[in-house]
């Protein structure tokens, strides 16, 4: 069994999604900054045997509409809704992993009745960061694109699993492989982040939610005291031997986290 692709149309911005089928309450699964929807592959197989699972390439990324004008937090958020309403997923849950789960999260702020649980995987409301957009730039930019081979392409992205991962986003022509996004559009797409923190949108979520971090994640130790402080009801999770990318390292692990946490928050709904 394999997923089919899905488009759905907002103001004029195509969005690509990868349909993987199943059955029971329906999951939607959001990757990173400059990722990509395959990156949820292996944790969509963990999850379609009691779950409707669908994959969302955002704005900007993989088979979506590249060069958006929008990038705003909310563009993103509304295009959550709009995967939501044109598939006819009632109720999903909203898993992301990094900017991913910002983005999860900033949807379960604005809309407390779309979903009926959170996974924020390595993600949380942040705290204004000035040098983000200049650092991300800087991490594109080190990029030797074209990559000569893909197997080059996962070696400098971190080689095994992680790069695997990451490589897989890549697209073939003109001799090489290249990302398929642009630098700009990743860079604009922090703009928000770099000037604000998003505490208040985090404290107004009501539906169950399941925070996972990695042992050797990004998040600040202050930040994860400040969201379990503010949310003393959250979930945690931590993954050992794991670091950002913990989805694409461990996916069997986070697999049977979700399916622990979702058996209980969604197919036995508790009030979160």
């Amino acid at each position: 069994m394999t997923w089919t692709e899905r488009t759905v149309m907002r103001d004029g911005v195509r969005l690509s999604c990868r349909d993987w089928g199943g059955s029971g309450p329906p999951v939607v699964l959001l990757h990173g900054l400059a990722g990509h929807v395959g990156e949820w592959d292996v944790v969509a197989r963990e999850l379609r045997a009691r779950h409707r699972v669908v994959a969302v390439d955002q704005r900007g990324h993989g088979a979506s509409e590249r060069r958006p004008a929008d990038v705003s937090r909310a563009a993103y958020v509304a295009d959550v809704v709009a995967v939501t309403h044109g598939l006819g997923l009632h109720r999903p849950v909203l898993v992301g992993q990094s900017l991913g789960g910002h983005c999860a999260l900033l949807t379960a702020a604005a809309h407390p009745e779309l979903c009926s649980a959170l996974v924020l995987v390595e993600a949380g409301p942040g705290s204004a960061n000035p040098n983000v957009q200049a650092e991300m730039g800087g991490w594109l930019d080190s990029w030797p694109t074209p990559f000569p081979s893909r197997e080059a392409a996962v070696a400098f992205l971190g080689g095994g699993p992680v790069g695997e991962g990451w490589a897989a986003g890549l697209e073939e022509r003109d001799g090489g492989w290249w990302p398929r996004f642009d630098r700009d559009v990743m860079v604009d797409s922090l703009a928000e982040n770099a000037r604000r923190s998003f505490w208040a949108e985090w404290a107004s979520i009501t539906c169950p939610t399941l925070v996972v971090l990695a042992q050797s994640g990004i998040l600040p130790a202050d930040e994860v005291d400040g969201m379990f402080g503010r949310r003393p009801q959250t979930v945690a999770a931590s993954v050992l031997g794991a670091g950002h990318d913990l989805h694409l390292e461990q996916p069997a692990v986070l697999g049977g986290l979700l399916r622990e946490f979702l058996g209980a928050a969604v197919e036995q709904p508790v009030r979160g």
